[in-house]
């Protein structure tokens, strides 16, 4: 990026930078594959990555014990190796915006699992979909329900419930944001991605104005990687512009480094990201 770009990005001193973490999901070909356990994640990535900063994902952890003794052991090598769980992203069939109320309360107890082991963990919030069926504001409805019954629960562990813009109408970040303001819970927010912006018929959405959306209601921030320039900057998102945007709503959470591209290899992918966040100002 042009050093003009980085100057812009850091030149309000009274807005600290995000801390950078990594997501769980940038070494999924490794975890599938069994080359790297999902136990070991968070010391594996301040290994590799140096980062203190963990977001972990359902889908590799969901044929773990029910008791729920594993998770204590996933903190404890978290901690020992000196980093911060911080949030679970929660992949299940179930949708939180089903049209029957029967449905969505199948949903909320579905996903009240995951919340048990967020609060084990140590982390601040659980990672949601906001998916349902009809047309977009009959979603917004259902969507905004469902999320009210699971922050119910969540606010008894002092935990959040955040919606990502992960598939369905949430490509619509005004969309996202629509579904936290009617549901009126306190504890709801949202995690911008930088991508998922794709709709089902193929368009795509403008990813400055949803993540612009988003904002206001963000408790984390991912950095979606794919492809790199020569310079180091992310050939698909200028990151600059994001974090710009991140300081025009004063966020004051993490920026988890998220690669997805198939050209690097998962550690190099999630590398370049980190050092594309160092030039611009952020932090391990």
């Amino acid at each position: 990026m042009p050093k003009s770009d980085v100057k812009d990005v850091t030149a309000d001193s009274a807005w600290s930078l995000p801390r950078i973490s990594l997501a769980q999901w940038t070494f999924h070909r490794a975890i599938k594959s069994g080359a790297l356990h999902p136990m070991d994640f968070a010391p594996y990535a301040a290994e590799q990555i140096g980062v203190r900063g963990v977001e972990y994902v359902s889908t590799f952890y969901r044929s773990m014990p029910s008791d729920g003794a594993w998770a204590h052991q996933l903190r404890q090598r978290a901690q020992g190796a000196g980093v911060e769980s911080l949030l679970i992203m929660v992949d299940i069939k179930q949708m939180l915006g089903a049209p029957s109320a029967q449905a969505r309360r199948e949903a909320v107890d579905a996903h009240r699992r995951w919340l048990d082991v967020a609060s084990v963990l140590g982390c601040h919030s659980i990672r949601v979909n906001a998916l349902g069926e009809g047309d977009a504001a009959a979603q917004v409805a259902s969507c905004a329900d469902g999320m009210s019954l699971l922050c119910e629960y969540a606010a008894k562990q002092g935990l959040w419930v955040l919606i990502e813009n992960h598939g369905g109408c949430s490509c619509d970040g005004a969309w996202v944001a629509e579904v936290v303001r009617t549901s009126g819970a306190k504890n709801l927010g949202t995690l911008p991605d930088f991508g998922n912006f794709k709709c089902s018929d193929g368009s795509e959405r403008d990813r400055y104005a949803g993540v612009e959306a988003m904002l206001p209601f963000a408790r984390a921030l991912s950095a979606k990687s794919q492809d790199f320039a020569a310079d180091g900057s992310e050939m698909h998102t200028d990151y600059a512009r994001m974090l710009r945007l991140a300081q025009s709503a004063n966020y004051a959470g993490w920026i988890g480094i998220e690669y997805e591209g198939k050209v690097l290899g998962e550690v190099d992918g999630a590398r370049r990201t980190r050092d594309l966040l160092l030039r611009l100002g952020c932090r391990i």
